[in-house]
């Protein structure tokens, strides 16, 4: 549904601006990591494949895709589905705006600390060529 979304944005009404030079702002999928064991090492990235998207991933899923990655446009599967799989989460009690706003600010926690510590490895390595 994020890329159906993404997709009217940057369509008939963004033409125009990419006629004078604009470009549109790629859909990142991030982390897109698999945690539960039981589920497919490369879930998350075979399920998300579409133009103009961006996937990071942690180097152990990059190679399992790598190995046995199925490199095909998925993003549009099951679409018409979709509204209707969405309505099942709340009839199962599950909020899923609730859901997405403790994930996203879990994952800006978690991106501001790998942030903190490249900034500090900098740091480090400036003061000892410093010193140096």
């Amino acid at each position: 549904m994020a890329y159906q979304i993404h997709q009217r944005l940057y369509g008939e009404e963004f033409a125009a601006l990419a006629n004078g030079g604009a470009r549109p702002q790629r859909l990142l999928w991030a982390s897109t990591g698999t945690k539960n064991p039981e589920y497919s090492d490369v879930l998350y990235v075979d399920k998300l494949i579409g133009p103009e998207t961006v996937n990071t991933m942690p180097d152990a899923t990059y190679r399992a895709f790598l190995d046995h990655g199925h490199p095909t446009a998925t993003l549009m599967q099951g679409i018409k589905e979709a509204p209707a799989l969405l309505a099942q989460l709340a009839e199962a009690g599950i909020d899923l705006n609730a859901a997405t706003r403790q994930l996203e600010a879990e994952g800006v926690k978690s991106f501001d600390k790998s942030f903190q510590t490249l900034l500090a490895a900098i740091d480090n390595k400036a003061r000892s060529l410093a010193a140096a």
